[in-house]
């Protein structure tokens, strides 16, 4: 399932905001704005991926799509809003033709903080200054 978000990012970061994001090896300890989307699959089983990018990756996307150079907290938090509804999205499409397809609920907005929450995987993408974590956390339901 992260695969299929890791692909959505990069698919994202490159046809949206025409920049080349890697891979990197470290979860970065920076302030975030952190958005999420429960995933449920057909077993019933429920997942939460997180999306969280740092000021400068969101405000990317506020100057793409509202022309914004600098934006305020609020229009920052629908931003990170949008954002991960666009990869989580894509991310599902991707995965329809996989052996794990999925549904997706609307993104949340958590909190703007250090990412430090409970995972059970993570890839963490960067682009010069621009930081975006991607990470999923099967969610303790009753089946």
């Amino acid at each position: 399932m992260l695969n299929s978000i890791e692909t959505a990012a990069k698919n994202f970061c490159i046809h949206q905001l025409a920049m080349e994001c890697n891979s990197i090896d470290i979860n970065i300890q920076k302030r975030t704005f952190i958005a999420y989307i429960d995933i449920s699959l057909k077993d019933n089983s429920k997942y939460r991926a997180y999306i969280a990018a740092n000021e400068s990756f969101i405000q990317s996307v506020a100057t793409l799509f509202l022309e914004e150079e600098k934006s305020d907290k609020d229009t920052l938090q629908d931003m990170a809003l949008e954002t991960a509804n666009l990869i989580v999205g894509s991310a599902k499409v991707i995965a329809e033709d996989s052996a794990q397809p999925y549904e997706i609920g609307t993104p949340n907005f958590y909190t703007i903080d250090v990412f430090d929450l409970a995972y059970d995987e993570i890839k963490v993408l960067s682009s010069g200054n621009n930081e975006l974590i991607l990470a999923i956390k099967e969610l303790d339901v009753a089946k």
